[in-house]
């Protein structure tokens, strides 16, 4: 398997580096590749498939948008909790293209099932087993309303399933992620470990997106696959609990996409004891490994948001409750005032004390605190008495920005991660399509 450098050169941006990434351990269970259908006409790989031989547990949430893709009306109309596998296409987001973009994934979905069909009677036992178009799950990202190119994926399935490989190293990984990048400057992998019981747990994970990706749910679009023997049902459970704080935490440019989806297998090959319930004790270590790959996965996109040059935590504490807390956090997350004064490295707090102000919450202004690093800026209806500007001038100047915000008014808290505004946002986007 060859990395494809087409994912990786684009002017624009700087070529990653594999060293750059964590070392992700293969997860038994698991056979990856990655091929081009020339869905970009460059030549970068823009197909990823994910292969279960002998299947895997499955959850996943979705954009709660009400315009959907084909792949994931599929995904939902089959209700699934035990797949067999998982493609994915970048450069074509099969929304909006009528009855052709839905015929079109089932004419993939029959291809892909003859064709992994045909790979199980090769495997060493010797056992031909039907994967079934039920067994197989789809994503999509790209642009909306264009034509979906089915006929260049179903052509290049037997390729795809040729080139299938169950010994993952890093090398691998790196590969899977960058085919599913579109405006990505780089891919965007995570790696961590607990224990189930006695048993060892491997859990690896990729993501995309850069923009279009507000958390009105699942956000863009992210993969993880671990070796733990875990029922769906307490999967599905654990996923919208930890989605909650990571995923759902990020924002770049306020807008949701209509192809969002994080997915969660669980192929069982480490064999820990058996789970009972989502309360049970062995699950806690799992949850608190899960929450912080999705955290650093949730970052990397923030870090990746198109054009972005400054990542920017904001922590609300003192409200009423965390909805309050994670609506402030956004009222300041989303302004474009905010973050183009971040982008200037001006410090115009006023602009922060605006975006309070419009989150619909009912605010006391005289107990706001607010704080940009370790600077307190504002308290009691007005500017702090010993405020320096020109000290917090110079931390606005720093690629990492703290914000804290203390309404005052109760223990609820909670934290948004965003990014800049800049110049390159708008070429970005107003140059997507070429």
């Amino acid at each position: 398997m060859t990395l494809n450098l087409k994912n990786l050169l684009n002017p624009k941006i700087k070529i990653s580096k594999m060293g750059e990434f964590q070392e992700l351990q293969p997860i038994e269970g698991l056979e990856i590749s990655a091929v081009s259908a020339d869905l970009y006409k460059d030549g970068r790989d823009d197909l990823t498939l994910f292969y279960f031989r002998e299947g895997a547990n499955f959850a996943a949430v979705y954009t709660t948008s009400k315009v959907t893709s084909a792949s994931i009306n599929w995904n939902l109309n089959i209700k699934r909790h035990f797949v067999k596998a998982l493609m994915i296409n970048t450069q074509n987001a099969n929304v909006f293209t009528g009855t052709k973009g839905a015929q079109g994934l089932k004419e993939i979905a029959h291809a892909l099932s003859k064709n992994l069909t045909l790979k199980s009677s090769q495997s060493p036992k010797g056992v031909s087993e039907v994967v079934k178009i039920t067994d197989l799950l789809f994503a999509s990202t790209g642009v909306i309303g264009e034509e979906f190119p089915y006929l260049k994926i179903r052509n290049r399935i037997p390729e795809l399933v040729k080139k299938l490989r169950s010994k993952q190293n890093k090398f691998v990984w790196f590969k899977a992620a960058s085919a599913i990048m579109t405006t990505d400057t780089r891919p965007k992998v995570a790696y961590e470990e607990c224990k189930i019981g006695n048993k060892l747990i491997r859990i690896s994970g990729i993501a995309k997106g850069s923009g279009m990706i507000a958390p009105n749910m699942a956000t863009m679009l992210s993969f993880i696959f671990t070796d733990a023997n875990i029922p769906s049902v307490f999967l599905k459970a654990i996923l919208k609990k930890v989605t909650a704080t990571t995923f759902n935490s990020i924002t770049v440019d306020s807008d949701t996409s209509t192809n969002d989806m994080v997915g969660i297998f669980a192929t069982g090959k480490a064999k820990n004891s058996k789970i009972y319930n989502v309360l049970d004790p062995k699950l806690q270590d799992f949850e608190k490994a899960l929450h912080r790959l999705a955290l650093n996965l949730a970052k990397q996109i923030v870090v990746d948001g198109e054009g972005a040059k400054k990542f920017i935590t904001i922590n609300v504490i003192g409200a009423r409750s965390t909805s309050m807390a994670k609506n402030v956090g956004f009222a300041i997350a989303n302004s474009p005032l905010v973050k183009t004064a971040i982008a200037g490295e001006d410090p115009n707090w006023g602009r922060i004390i605006m975006a309070i102000g419009k989150s619909g919450e009912n605010i006391v202004a005289n107990k706001i605190q607010l704080k940009i690093g370790n600077y307190l800026v504002a308290e009691q209806g007005k500017v702090e008495k010993n405020y320096v500007e020109s000290d917090v001038k110079e931390y606005m100047k720093w690629d990492s920005i703290n914000i804290e915000v203390n309404l005052n008014l109760g223990s609820g808290e909670y934290k948004v991660y965003t990014c800049d505004f800049t110049h390159d946002y708008i070429d970005i986007n107003a140059d997507y399509r070429n």
